[in-house]
């Protein structure tokens, strides 16, 4: 019996396909690394060939730096300079006044001490009155009130007296009161002392600014030695 040779069928022809394998090294082992090649496959732009350069706008110009504003720079400098000079104004200014203040006490303290102790019987009323025009607050309250009885013992014991300031100081004061202290020499001379003394006073003298006036008064004096 003839053997009959069977008939193998056909291969249908196999459709390629294309397979991508994906290898993994050392230097991709991580997670990172395995987003980065996906993205690479994916087709987004690889970060390794951007420009890393920022924008020409953007870029610094080599040199010294400069300020974009250089009249912000005068006008503070400007500033910080008025500024100066007028607090330096205003020191001064205040300085001044104070010297003033100063000088005019210390000249009314001399005066209404050498007043005080200058006085002659001819012309004592003159001289009494001369003193109270000087004087101010509780000092002149006194003055005035005990005024009688100085009079009447000037013109009893024939006092003629002359006095002078040797020297003067201030101890302290501001711009309307000042404490001067006062050393005055006068010669006395009256019923027990003809031919006059030398007598020699250190009076420690309070002035007060009148605001009304604008003079100096004495508010008041104590003999200290």
């Amino acid at each position: 019996m003839p053997v009959r040779a069977q008939r193998r069928p056909a291969r249908r022809p196999t459709q390629w396909r294309p397979t991508m394998r994906l290898v993994v090294t050392d230097s991709m082992a991580t997670d990172d690394a395995m987003t980065d090649l996906m993205a690479t496959d994916l087709g987004a732009p690889d970060e390794a060939f951007a420009d890393p350069s920022p924008p020409r706008s953007r870029r610094r110009r080599p040199g010294r730096f400069r300020p974009r504003r250089p009249w912000i720079v005068a006008a503070a400098v400007l500033a910080v300079g008025l500024a100066l000079l007028v607090w330096s104004g205003l020191r001064w200014w205040d300085a001044s006044r104070l010297v003033s203040a100063h000088q005019a006490a210390l000249a009314a303290a001399k005066q209404t001490t050498v007043d005080f102790v200058t006085i002659s019987a001819s012309s004592v009323d003159g001289d009494l009155q001369r003193i109270a025009a000087g004087a101010t607050g509780d000092f002149k309250d006194e003055f005035t009130r005990g005024l009688p009885q100085v009079r009447q013992a000037v013109v009893e014991n024939k006092v003629e007296s002359t006095g002078q300031v040797l020297r003067a100081g201030l101890v302290s004061g501001d711009l309307d009161s000042a404490v001067v202290l006062v050393a005055v020499d006068a010669s006395v001379k009256n019923v027990g002392a003809p031919d006059g003394r030398l007598s020699h006073y250190r009076i420690q003298v309070d002035v007060a600014l009148d605001p009304d006036t604008g003079r100096w008064l004495v508010s008041r004096l104590q003999f200290v030695g």
